[in-house]
């Protein structure tokens, strides 16, 4: 298995399939259409039934059950890649027998373990880096490939007793509308798994509760030269305004279940400008205060200018799935055991972020998310681990194993 992994995943990574946010078509890139119809083919010659491509973009097929009256499960991941950095001209390069030390990336990048303290783990072990000039792609490819070689498996190994079993591969994940049009009626699955995470035994049942801000400042333009007493520059009060965010409520000084405000972007001219954030809380309530307190911020500023004004409009992007999972222990405890009997530690932790499987678990399919083996996504420093891939596919088949007995 772990050579088809590599393979299949290799070959996936070859794909460019950033999606893009600004984009109104579904999906956002033709790229992941095309990739899809690549998969859509795999999965026939590989006998999957039931493979269907939807016209947005959202690919699904069946493994079959053999075992009566099991429950109908599901495996999600998603075809795009993060629209932020690079996902062109992928050229993995890979580390056999990984010695501890330095990575060289391309000639410019090294991945060190001296920044990213993960890699001591990987001792002895195959890595999968870039070349410095480009993301990898692991998010999600490397769930791809983990869910066709675990389900592959089980048709060609019809001992293995499994009920039946849903795949779908969703776009559009990374700018947040990969649940947008998923036919969870359709799909028919009694709950499901986001291949989505990072290090080998991550189990997540709880992520942020999401939104995004955008603020915009209106000022006035003129003649530069004739500016005194008409021109508002609308890019200075929206800087002013940014000023008046809290410095340590950020990401870059959050951990764990930490919430922050994050300056996603900001542009504009002098007539009008505007602030991007994203606001994220794992409890519902701060979430609630915290886009309260941003309102209200606002207000407050615009009491203090003369001249000029600013605007906020919120938008909940998705909420905690935790409060959706809860209801149904046997979805966490199946995942924990499958890893277990696979003498993998579970390491259950939240999301600091969102998958497909929060939106999905809200629209009344529970989805919690398990580890694909991969770090440092959305970068030039993202790596994934060929064992750990191996592992991920052999969760997935004792997953389906100890759903079949359950009733």
């Amino acid at each position: 298995m772990k050579q088809q992994l590599l393979e299949r995943f290799l070959r996936y990574v070859s794909f460019n399939t950033q999606s893009d946010g600004n984009s109104q078509s579904v999906p956002s890139t033709d790229n992941q259409f095309a990739f899809a119809q690549h998969l859509r083919q795999e999965l026939i010659s590989l006998g999957f039934a039931e493979v269907k491509l939807s016209d947005k973009g959202y690919l699904t097929g069946t493994v079959p059950g053999n075992v009566a009256d099991a429950p109908c499960i599901g495996f999600v991941a998603h075809l795009d890649t993060a629209p932020d950095f690079s996902g062109d001209n992928v050229s993995p390069q890979i580390i056999e027998n990984y010695n501890g030390k330095d990575i060289q990336l391309g000639l410019e990048e090294v991945l060190s373990p001296s920044q990213f303290s993960s890699l001591n783990q990987y001792l002895g072990q195959t890595l999968i880096t870039t070349d410095g000039t480009s993301l990898l792609g692991g998010d999600d490819k490397a769930g791809i490939a983990e869910i066709i070689c675990a389900l592959h498996h089980l048709l060609t190994h019809p001992e293995i007793p499994h009920g039946k079993i849903r795949l779908c591969f969703t776009p559009d994940e990374e700018i947040g509308r990969g649940a947008d049009h998923f036919d969870v009626e359709g799909f028919g699955a009694q709950w499901a798994y986001t291949v989505d995470g990072g290090q080998l035994g991550e189990l997540e049942y709880e992520n942020f509760n999401a939104a995004t801000a955008v603020i915009t400042a209106t000022g006035n333009n003129c003649h530069p030269g004739t500016a005194y007493g008409v021109m508002v520059n609308a890019q200075t009060i929206a800087a002013r305004f940014h000023a008046k965010m809290p410095l340590k409520d950020t990401p870059e000084c959050s951990r764990d279940y930490d919430g922050f405000f994050h300056l996603m972007s900001m542009e504009g001219v002098t007539e009008k400008a505007t602030l991007t954030y994203i606001i994220r809380d794992f409890d519902l309530d701060l979430f609630q205060q915290r886009k309260n307190w941003l309102a209200e911020l606002v207000e407050k500023y615009n009491a203090e200018l003369t001249i000029g004004q600013l605007s906020i409009d919120i938008q909940d992007s998705y909420l905690n799935m935790k409060q959706q999972v809860l209801p149904h222990p046997h979805i966490i405890d199946i995942a924990k055991q499958a890893m277990q009997n696979l003498q993998i530690e579970p390491l259950v932790k939240p999301i600091r972020g969102g998958t497909d499987g929060s939106r999905l678990s809200y629209m009344g399919l529970p989805c919690p998310n398990i580890f694909t083996g991969g770090h440092n996504f959305h970068g030039k420093h993202e790596y994934v681990c060929l064992e750990s891939m191996e592992q991920a596919s052999q969760t997935i088949i004792e997953i389906a194993k100890l759903s079949a007995a359950h009733r």
